[in-house]
């Protein structure tokens, strides 16, 4: 049975962000997985969001550029930098469908700390680069700090046609408005808005990591069942909303 369809437009705009930036050259790679492997690193009070009873890990490579604070200028030079991040697919109490993050590689080293002390993202600084050329983008990645082990991506893809009509699945994955995160007060969402993806076609050319399992996923045992590109959007952020206060129980399953 199917969730109920996500729209490919974002339910309500972000009036006051917190944050402004621009997300670009992404590319995103899934594999599905049971929903009884990820439940475990969930945050409180959220279950997997599934699509034909299934979840699904994400490896998502990208440009963030133009990181701004409220409505000042964009920052220079912390405000841009390569990321890549390790996602899960949440559904809260509330019925709103997110991402919860379980790592996120970045190449400056302020915005990781800013984003791990100020808002207990998993943020890991890593020596980062990404390069296009032609209709091939490279992405690469070799984690810093913290680790005490050698954590590093390579992903090569060709982007091919645009995508007029993504499928029910490729808006599962991708037209996501929020992100649940563990934050100090306890488990909240963090919403976003942003126009809808331009997406292609991607073909994997390489994808050697070990980011999943260095996030506590199996590695995976098969193809990505989905990859696709866009060159990017411009993105608000708003603020937290608390979820689930640590004092309160989680909702019922």
């Amino acid at each position: 049975m199917h969730p109920t369809p996500i729209t490919p437009d974002a339910p309500a705009a972000v009036r006051s962000p917190l944050f402004t930036q621009r997300w670009l050259d992404l590319t995103f790679i899934h594999w599905a997985v049971h929903p009884a492997a990820v439940t475990p690193l969930l945050p409180h009070g959220l279950t997997a969001d599934t699509y034909d009873g299934l979840t699904y890990v994400g490896l998502v490579a990208f440009r963030m550029e133009k990181v701004g604070w409220l409505r000042l200028p964009a920052v220079p030079y912390f405000g841009s930098f390569p990321e890549t991040n390790v996602r899960l697919y949440s559904v809260d109490a509330h019925g709103r469908r997110g991402v919860v993050f379980r790592s996120m590689d970045a190449s400056r080293l302020v915005p990781v700390l800013l984003g791990r002390l100020g808002f207990r993202l998993p943020y890991l600084w890593s020596r980062m680069d990404v390069r296009a050329d032609g209709d091939t983008v490279t992405y690469k990645s070799s984690r810093r700090l913290p680790t005490t082990s050698r954590v590093r991506s390579r992903i090569v893809v060709r982007v091919g046609r645009p995508v007029p009509d993504p499928t029910g699945l490729e808006h599962f994955l991708t037209a996501r408005w929020g992100m649940h995160n563990a934050f100090s007060g306890g488990t909240g969402y963090l919403a976003n808005d942003h126009p809808r993806w331009p997406l292609h076609r991607a073909e994997l050319i390489t994808c050697e990591e070990n980011l999943l399992t260095a996030a506590g996923l199996p590695a995976p045992d098969g193809p990505p069942v989905s990859v696709l590109y866009s060159p990017g959007v411009p993105v608000r952020l708003g603020r937290p909303t608390a979820l689930t206060p640590r004092n309160q129980a989680g909702p019922p399953p």
